[in-house]
């Protein structure tokens, strides 16, 4: 039965206990067994391949970063870190046309629907990777508003959990107390990690048919991060009152195009590599041996929360799942995760982790298909990418970070020949996502529809993060303040965004 008697911050203390963390560590290793048998078994093998997205946002209110209220959560999103986040998510749909059509579908009604609910309460959901003008209170304030319960740390802009407080209060006690977060212009600590819920992602899915052929996908992606990074940048400052500049035109040049990379790894690697671009894996098996090797944090137990028998394969696993919600990888596998379709069986699918959340639905959909598509081209050519040196992937990876379209960037071409020509590298990437939407049975229309904004983004240099920085460099040469000029282009922003005008065609 659950044990509804403790408090959260009870919950917390039990989750940091010794004792929890050997039941946890035992149970998760009798699950993993479970879990490796059904992969040799062949019963992780599906149908199809099969698409699905997350995507996080957040609420603003006139021009601030703001609080969403409970209501908001009656619509159908879920609830995030901070309280001015909310998450948007699809059902999986077969990757094909109709399973295109069939996760805008969602994405859109959803989204509606949340937007309804906030607007109600005089708030609005901005899909937007990381707003950068602070919350009525500062940003100090907001995000280091926390209270002591007997030697537990609550954030009170913190989504009341007792997963995310034990989490915060894990990776507080592995970094002495506070989050540090070093980027061009800021040196700043806070007494929580709920600094993290300053970025927002998505997360674009795609299960795997056969379990076995895991390895060609999962590798192949972590090889496509830094070019895919590198067209999606869109958070390139911090809330603004975190900055001690003199000069903001030094603070433009000098900052990263992708800030969420280093807030999200600076907030919980205090002690442990934990966010970091993952290992290649040889075998599918393999992702089964990475989790268990992972340090364990913040462990729960089933029994805390839910009072019903393990009758199904999520309860059989939830320690097992548990766990993996804490393996932070830039691209994460899921092995036994839900499939398409209804029943009791499972899946194998890549969680493809880094990219920033998007201005507008076709926008996050057309990453989604690009990311699908790309990998599908490059596993059913048998191109040879997979040869690029982790070194280089990883390389690339945070030089896109750092400076979007602009970054060196590393690749092995068809003909096997390694390049860092952009050019090169574009032009065989696009190539590759047509051919893998094309082995799918997606039209050319529907290609055209996602792929194309995204290749235009490409020839004409630019991405919602340069945009961003173009627009504030445009306020201040009309003698706007750097506070002012970053709320206008925020504003601007939103305006474009609400308005689902496709960032290709933003002026």
């Amino acid at each position: 039965m659950a044990d509804t008697t403790d408090t959260g911050t009870e919950l917390v203390r039990r989750s940091l206990s010794d004792e929890t963390e050997v039941i946890f560590d035992e149970r998760v290793e009798e699950q993993a067994e479970t879990v490796a048998e059904l992969l040799a078994d062949a019963e992780l093998d599906n149908p199809s391949f099969a698409l699905g997205i997350e995507i996080e946002t957040y609420a603003v209110d006139d021009t601030s970063l703001t609080r969403l209220p409970d209501s908001v959560f009656e619509a159908p999103c879920d609830r995030e870190l901070g309280l001015h986040n909310a998450e948007l998510h699809t059902e999986p749909t077969r990757f094909d046309e109709d399973g295109i059509a069939g996760q805008v579908a969602q994405l859109r009604e959803n989204l509606d629907a949340s937007r309804a609910a906030a607007d109600d309460a005089d708030t609005e959901i901005v899909l937007d990777a990381m707003w950068a003008v602070p919350p009525a209170e500062g940003s100090q304030s907001y995000l280091g508003d926390v209270e002591d319960d007997e030697g537990v740390t609550v954030a009170r802009n913190m989504t009341a959990s007792p997963r995310y407080w034990a989490l915060d209060n894990e990776i507080l006690a592995q970094g002495n107390g506070s989050v540090s977060l070093s980027v061009p212009g800021a040196e700043v600590s806070f007494p929580s990690i709920l600094c993290e819920s300053l970025t927002s992602s998505i997360q674009p899915h795609l299960q795997i048919p056969d379990a076995d052929a895991l390895p060609a996908y999962y590798n192949a992606a972590i090889r496509t991060l830094g070019p895919v990074l590198a067209l999606s940048t869109n958070s390139p400052l911090l809330p603004v009152d975190l900055y001690d500049v003199d000069d903001p035109e030094q603070l433009l040049e000098e900052t990263h195009h992708e800030l969420r990379i280093a807030a999200f790894e600076q907030s919980i690697n205090a002690a442990w590599n934990k966010v970091r671009v993952p290992e290649d894996i040889e075998t599918t098996h393999d992702t089964i041996s990475y989790l268990l090797d992972d340090p364990t944090c913040a462990p729960f137990l089933r029994e805390w929360v839910a009072d019903s028998e393990r009758e199904t394969i999520d309860g059989r696993l939830w320690e097992f799942d548990h766990k993996r919600g804490t393996y932070w990888r830039w691209v994460r596998s899921v092995v036994g995760g839900q499939p398409v379709g209804e029943g009791d069986s499972r899946s194998v699918r890549i969680e493809y982790r880094p990219l920033p959340t998007q201005p507008t639905i076709r926008g996050n959909v057309g990453l989604q298909v690009l990311v699908a598509g790309l990998l599908r081209g490059i596993v059913a050519t048998d191109h040879p990418l997979t040869e690029l040196d982790h070194v280089d992937a990883e390389r690339s990876f945070y030089a896109a970070a750092e400076n979007g379209l602009d970054a060196d960037l590393a690749w092995v071409l068809a003909d096997g020949e390694y390049t860092e020509a952009n050019d090169e590298i574009y032009g065989e990437l696009f190539d590759l996502v047509r051919t893998g939407l094309d082995e799918q049975g997606v039209s050319g229309e529907t290609t055209a529809h996602y792929i194309d904004p995204l290749e235009a983004r490409w020839k004409a240099g630019t991405t919602p993060s340069s945009w961003k920085l173009d627009r504030i460099r445009t306020e201040l040469a009309a003698g706007h303040s750097f506070e002012n000029a970053v709320e206008r282009m925020q504003q601007a922003y939103r305006e474009h965004s609400r308005s689902g005008t496709p960032f290709s065609d933003w002026q």
